[in-house]
């Protein structure tokens, strides 16, 4: 609530009146011009700390481009206070005008940067959050008719697209982070260049940083450039090799402490898992050190302690020591207390192989981009400490050249329908990728003749899912397992619901996973899971919080997945497809839930070769193992392997593990993708195996139909005849 009389004891007791430069575009200077209201004593507090950022200094000089220019680049470190400020001063563009040509937008890739800057600006503008400030990320959106400045991340902005392909809502479109290169900021950055020609009036700011402001003028031409100039760091080089860099890492975490210099320190790590290991260590030592120096407080970043990352005054006798991965690097909320930033130099990045259709972990050199970002952090009175050389340092590589290109392809061919032009990428996606992306589209029924979105296709650009599972679910309307269907793409798309055990814990863990375990497979001990958790939570005796921590399963996740599982509802009911009564168990039921899968995921079939787990994938010809969490690898002693299962994900690494993979019979296999079988299935053993199968008695209907469409070269008449069961194929 607002209050006139803490605001006049606030300004007898402070140097700043009232109204000194409390509006931007004509603003009144008493009453916030967004809500109407007086401001608080809190707004001018705020205000006099926003004052002294250092992207303040260049506020007239972007206000003026901004009037003068549809598109403005500023250039600004995260310190700078560029994603807090820039999209307030866009607000009081847009106000100065009415609204008449929109509100404003502010792209973020990271989902928790975009709520706590929503939370921040809120605050700082003096209204209340999902009123005239809110924001929109995956599965939760804080926003309102009135909300005039909107956080979005950038995926959620592209999905928007689909129904307001022009933006023409907004009035200005804020990029933030555009040095990241994600893929839904990439896609947004060339979708612009054609809504610019199509809406005059639209203002678009770029955020970034200085690596990347080269490639923007290039890419948009003669463009303003504001550049803010970054606060020199102070770089320490420490020679280490690229083996031992994770102890080296901690050795100077405890020496820094040991120095009793005040700080706290922000050390960088390649992967979560080794944030995890060395939260441990640091703890063992701390206690250790206990006595003799103060406390060190080891927080892990990749954790649920983002708490710890408020303003708190850091108590005298502790030392914060942060640890994060990549993620962390441009994150506006950063600890002011930080003084010391260890930078270790290499990320694990996971990158797509078009050939094998399947990701790996890769352990890569950060970008030069990367290692000026982390020296920032440390600016201006702190040090950086990198552990590295920078000669084997390079450009950002954009994630579109190194991710899944098919559901990008989707997006753009919607796009297409939508009357949008084409996209005009500032790095053109592998040819091999964007060919393999419409093959995979084409195989799953996406495309028409003339390679256009066909009627499957755009139903399926409407689920919020990968393409495959996108399919699968909408196969399972046509097999009667809906219910069930949902469940499985909603646990998939949350983060794992298995929580790591630790070492004395290992066996408990595993037999509190075998109480859920399914024998058809791990699509089905997810639907176990799930509806365990939703049992839970109507339990008068004990919290879901409480059942997940006895059973090891994260509780985050399965809430996650709840309201994924809601979301894809929403969906099928808002496009009006037909939603069957759950009947899990039954043997029916089991039969169709393998259906659907099959008919998204007929490219993820495997072989069991020797009786011994060794699964030869018969799309790319490549040997895998089950996942150790699957029930097959836990189980094999108890439930045997099965010969052949379909699976949801396959990484290449050590192990060249499958995820989540359910049995199935080469028959469904034959009944599910006769096309694909004939036409895109490489040679190989199994490939006969599955001919032998077709010139049998047992699968006589399906090889005739079969035979007779490939003949005719009707593809549609093809996926209709080789059903042997009431229903089709959705393919």
């Amino acid at each position: 609530a607002h209050s006139v009389t803490q605001d006049a004891d606030f300004f007898a007791d402070s140097e700043e009146s009232p109204g000194e430069d409390c509006a931007g575009f004509g603003g009144d200077l008493e009453l916030n011009p967004f809500d109407g209201l007086p401001f608080s004593s809190r707004y001018y507090k705020l205000l006099k700390k926003r004052k002294t950022l250092p992207v303040w200094k260049v506020r007239s000089q972007f206000e003026e481009s901004l009037v003068n220019n549809q598109l403005v680049v500023v250039s600004a470190t995260a310190k700078s206070g560029r994603s807090t400020q820039v999209p307030q001063w866009c607000a009081e563009f847009c106000l100065s005008a009415q609204y008449q040509h929109g509100m404003v937008v502010c792209t973020q890739t990271n989902k928790q940067q975009a709520v706590d800057l929503a939370l921040r600006v809120a605050d700082e503008m003096d209204v209340n959050i999902g009123h005239e400030v809110g924001y929109t990320i995956p599965m939760e959106t804080c926003c309102s008719s009135d909300t005039v400045l909107r956080y979005y991340t950038d995926d959620m902005l592209l999905r928007e697209m689909m129904s307001d392909p022009f933006l023409e809502q907004y009035g200005v479109i804020l990029i933030d982070q555009a040095h990241e290169r994600t893929v839904s900021t990439d896609i947004l950055l060339g979708l612009l260049k054609d809504i610019l020609l199509q809406r005059p009036e639209l203002r678009v700011v770029l955020l970034t940083l200085p690596h990347m402001t080269k490639k923007l003028l290039r890419h948009y031409g003669s463009i303003p450039l504001i550049s803010l100039e970054a606060s020199p760091a102070e770089v320490v080089k420490s020679n280490c090799s690229s083996e031992d860099y994770f102890l080296s890492a901690l050795r100077l975490v405890l020496d820094i402490h040991r120095t009793k210099e005040s700080g706290d320190v922000l050390v960088f790590f390649a992967s979560a898992e080794e944030v995890s290991r060395a939260c441990s260590i640091l703890q063992i030592e701390s206690s250790r050190l206990r006595g003799k120096l103060d406390q060190l407080v080891p927080v892990s970043l990749c954790s649920s302690q983002r708490e710890l990352l408020t303003e708190q005054s850091s108590s005298t006798k502790s030392r914060n020591v942060f640890l994060c991965t990549q993620q962390w690097e441009d994150v506006w909320c950063i600890p002011q207390s930080v003084s010391f930033v260890v930078d270790t130099g290499l990320q694990k990045k996971m990158v797509y192989n078009p050939r094998v259709r399947a990701y790996s972990e890769v352990l890569q050199p950060i970008s030069l981009c990367q290692a000026d970002i982390r020296k920032q952090l440390s600016a201006p009175s702190g040090k950086c400490f990198c552990l590295y050389s920078e000669d084997g340092l390079t450009e950002n590589p954009p994630q579109i050249l190194e991710s899944n290109f098919t559901p990008t392809a989707l997006f753009l061919k919607r796009l297409e329908i939508a009357g949008l032009g084409q996209c005009h990428f500032i790095d053109r996606p592998d040819p091999e990728s964007l060919m393999q992306a419409l093959e995979e589209l084409d195989y799953l029924a996406a495309l028409d003749d003339d390679g256009n979105l066909s009627e499957i296709g755009i139903i399926m650009s409407e689920i919020p899912l990968e393409p495959q599972m996108a399919k699968a679910l909408l196969a399972s309307c046509e097999f009667d397992c809906v219910s069930e269907m949902l469940t499985i793409a909603a646990m998939l798309s949350a983060p794992s619901c298995f929580l790591k055990p630790s070492s004395g814990t290992t066996h408990e863990a595993a037999r509190c996973r075998g109480k859920f375990q399914h024998p058809e497979g791990d699509h089905f001990t997810l639907i176990n899971i799930y509806n365990a958790f939703k049992q839970s939570q109507r339990e008068p005796y004990i919290t879901p919080e409480k059942w997940c921590q006895n059973y090891f399963l994260d509780h985050s996740a399965l809430k996650t997945a709840d309201v994924i599982r809601s979301q894809l509802m929403n969906t099928l009911n808002r496009i009006e497809l037909p939603i069957s009564e759950p009947s899990f168990g039954t043997k029916t039921n089991t039969c169709n839930i393998k259906r659907a899968l099959l008919a998204g995921f007929f490219m993820q079939v495997a072989r069991d070769v020797d009786g011994s787990g060794n699964y030869f994938i018969l799309s790319h010809k490549h040997m895998a193992q089950v996942h150790p969490f699957s029930c097959y690898g836990a189980q094999a002693h108890k439930l045997g392997l099965p010969e052949w299962v379909v699976f949801n994900e396959y990484t290449l690494s050590e192990n060249n593990c499958m995820k989540t993979a359910s049995e199935i019979s080469p028959q469904m296999f034959l009944q599910m993708a006769p096309l694909y079988y004939f036409y895109n299935l490489p040679p190989s053993e199994s490939k006969d195996m599955l001919q032998v199968l077709l010139d049998s008695d047992g699968c006589s209907n399906c090889k005739e139909k079969t035979q007779t469409a490939r003949m005719s070269g009707d593809a549609n008449s093809c996926a209709t005849a080789t059903q042997s069961h009431d229903r089709c194929a959705i393919q």
